[in-house]
């Protein structure tokens, strides 16, 4: 409150000097001036409460001090101006009071609205969804492909023994083949029963399967296999594969053969042909290699820049993945009479395919998590 009027609000008439109306009138003019200049600054409701009290408060407030020195102590001929005009200053302040009351809420209000409301011109936030990664989208293309034509899909785990990963698929704790799948095995407790590897590949599903079911056995199986290899742009220590297997009466190797080109020819494209050339696998008997046409340039050898194909090396070939017929000394793990069953598998690099599919010319680029690479297979 102005200095100059809270000395006239703390003294009495007499004490002012103040003697004539005329001067009286003066006077509470001085105090309405002091109040219209000091709620005019008034913007926020902590001030306002403030200032409030300081006119209105009942003991010490503005109107309580002029009421105590100005009006009880005033003589006759003054106490009947004083009290009108005291009644008009204190009619002034109530109503003025309210008035920057309202304004002040309602400012506060606007300014809420401005900062909380809704622009629908602005553009949306965007939120990034997440998709499946290429690998993820390899394995349901090639799952939707084979149980089309009556394959079902199973899992199994990655943690296996060496009987499910090597000896129950025909590879005896001393067959060299181990030295080609040598891997990561797992430190047990002193005493447990059996060692524990990563497995090598997806085959010991077909064994716990074969365990399982009695023929007709139509599976696929997709995951995570590990082998002790060093990373280049085509080796990786994890990667993944699709094993399928087929065992029931009278399958024989055309319907193997069959059964392939039909997969190749749903997942290249139908101007892609296919060869098998004799290979060896311990579990398989006889074993192949599959070979597609060079997708990158067309089996002719050449690259369309008239150099040879680097991708084929001028071949014109590119080899897949290795099958064959199931070899009867593993029905006997599973307790099949290889007299009356015959079947083929086939194990499929996924990593291999997604390579030559999209062209993509090393394998890490899968584990890296690059989201400039996630992002052109959306």
């Amino acid at each position: 409150m102005n200095s100059t009027i809270s000395n006239s609000i703390g003294k009495t008439l007499a004490q002012l000097g103040v003697a004539q109306p005329d001067q009286v009138s003066t006077l509470f003019a001085e105090a309405c001036a002091t109040f219209d200049s000091e709620i005019a600054t008034l913007n926020h409701a902590a001030p306002w409460q403030e200032f409030r009290d300081a006119w209105l408060g009942r003991k010490s407030g503005a109107l309580a001090q002029i009421t105590d020195n100005w009006l009880k102590p005033a003589t006759p001929g003054l106490k009947r101006v004083v009290g009108a005009e005291f009644n008009k200053l204190k009619t002034h302040v109530d109503s003025a009071l309210e008035a920057r009351r309202m304004e002040i809420e309602s400012g506060a209000g606007d300014a809420t609205l401005t900062r909380e409301r809704i622009d629908l011109s602005l553009p949306g936030v965007h939120r990034p969804i997440g998709s499946q990664h290429l690998i993820r989208q390899v394995f349901q293309e090639i799952e939707d492909i084979f149980v089309s034509i009556g394959f079902s899909v199973v899992e199994g785990p990655e943690i296996e023994t060496p009987y499910y990963n090597f000896e129950a698929l025909n590879i005896p704790e001393y067959h060299p083949v181990r030295d080609d799948m040598d891997t990561f095995y797992l430190n047990l407790p002193k005493g447990a029963p059996s060692p524990l590897l990563l497995r090598t590949h997806t085959s010991p599903m077909q064994i716990r399967t074969m365990e399982k079911r009695q023929p007709p056995v139509r599976v696929i199986v997709p995951g995570k296999v590990y082998r002790r290899d060093n990373p280049d742009a085509t080796h990786s220590f994890a990667f993944h594969q699709v094993e399928g297997l087929a065992v029931d009466t009278d399958i024989t190797f055309c319907d193997f053969t069959g059964t392939i080109a039909y997969f190749v020819e749903q997942f290249f494209g139908a101007g892609v042909k296919t060869r098998f050339r004799p290979s060896y696998f311990p579990f398989t008997e006889p074993s192949v290699e599959f070979d597609v046409t060079c997708v990158f340039c067309g089996g002719a050898g050449v690259a369309a820049s008239g150099a040879t194909c680097s991708k084929c090396k001028g071949a014109g070939w590119i080899e897949l993945f290795g099958a064959g017929m199931v070899d009867p000394a593993v029905y006997g793990f599973v307790d099949y009479d290889p007299k009356k069953v015959s079947g083929f598998a086939f194990g499929i690099g996924i990593d291999r395919l997604a390579m030559l599919k999209y062209g993509i010319d090393d394998i890490q680029v899968f584990f890296q998590n690059d989201a400039r690479f996630l992002r052109q297979f959306p």
